[in-house]
């Protein structure tokens, strides 16, 4: 008897200590942010099919166009001159093509010995989800594609780039060949011997960044939804003993409303004053016209916060931000 009841007892135990296999309930907030999110993927998926046909449709006239330039030779001695003229021209456009890459290769060398050094601290991965990863991810592909094209361009860091990052990472197209520095490592590690010269861009410095240094080098924090970890990089930067600063945006623009400024627009702004040493310029030039309210580019009022929606999907709203807000 005693047994039998220890039996059930344990029977039950068994049971208690089992998860409840079924799914949480989402909230209403939830559901609409899931709702919102499928819509948009819908839109995006309808978008790229329609890219897609509207390709191919070019791709079917050009074919039929070219066969009728041909059937209309007069000879196969003409005929024979309008096939080796398409050839010439295809291996011009191949040429100018192969020196427009190598001129990238090397302004992008270059830069590595004479570039403003800009670091993407990434090591926050492990406070967000797979798909805030993703998110950045395309950030990150985003700053480099920028930097590529830049006269001016800079020396670009990454730096922490270690697990489901530098998985998600790997995954871009030629990421092996991008000319940029990837570390494990911090950036505190990885440049220890520079340790006077980096400066963490954060939202909640004192130091407003009036002219950008050379010698010195630049963070950004790669983290994704800062509505959960305000001031995080703040208490990095002063936790390590190194400089902090932020953007002047607050003197020059006034924003529409609170929102999100994405890594690579601050890298793009960052790389625009490189090349024309103008804030207000660099500013009006990046950030996009409706989000900076009813300010006239003659104005120079102060604003709360110069966090900058990105435009490419209107469910990151309250994600996909570094710590940088404007001065007061």
């Amino acid at each position: 008897m005693v047994e039998e009841k220890e039996s059930e007892q344990n029977d039950q135990n068994t049971l208690e200590s089992q998860p409840n296999s079924q799914p949480t309930p989402l909230s209403k907030n939830a559901q609409k942010k899931l709702l919102k999110q499928q819509k948009w993927e819908a839109k995006k998926a309808e978008k790229k099919a329609q890219v897609k046909e509207q390709k191919m449709k070019e791709a079917e006239r050009k074919r039929k166009e070219w066969e009728e330039r041909l059937s209309s030779c007069a000879s196969e001695e003409e005929r024979l001159k309008l096939i080796e003229s398409r050839r010439e021209l295809r291996k011009e456009r191949m040429e100018k093509r192969a020196e427009e890459k190598e001129d990238k290769v090397q302004r992008l060398s270059k830069a590595k010995e004479f570039g403003q050094n800009i670091v993407i601290d990434l090591e926050f991965a492990d406070l967000m989800t797979n798909s805030e990863i993703h998110s950045l991810v395309q950030q990150i592909m985003y700053c480099y594609a920028v930097n590529r094209r830049c006269t001016s361009p800079g020396h670009l860091w990454l730096t922490g780039c270690r697990g489901e990052m530098e998985n998600q990472l790997q995954r871009l197209p030629g990421f092996d060949k991008w000319i940029i520095e990837k570390e494990s490592q911090s950036y505190i590690d990885a440049l220890q011997d520079q340790k006077e010269n980096l400066v963490y861009l954060t939202a909640d410095s004192e130091t407003v960044l009036d002219e950008l240094d050379l010698k010195k080098i630049y963070i950004i924090g790669g983290l994704v939804d800062r509505n959960r970890w305000k001031g995080i990089t703040m208490k990095k930067a002063s936790e390590q003993g190194i400089q902090t600063a932020k953007l002047p945006i607050g003197s020059y623009l006034k924003m529409s409303s609170s929102q999100v400024l994405t890594v690579n627009q601050v890298v793009e702004i960052l790389l625009k004053f490189v090349e024309i040493k103008d804030w207000k310029a660099s500013f009006f030039q990046v950030i996009p016209q409706r989000k900076r309210g009813e300010t006239d580019s003659e104005e120079l009022p102060g604003v709360d916060g110069e966090e900058l929606e990105n435009e490419d999907d209107p469910s990151d709203k309250k994600k996909r931000c570094i710590e940088v807000r404007s001065t007061q």
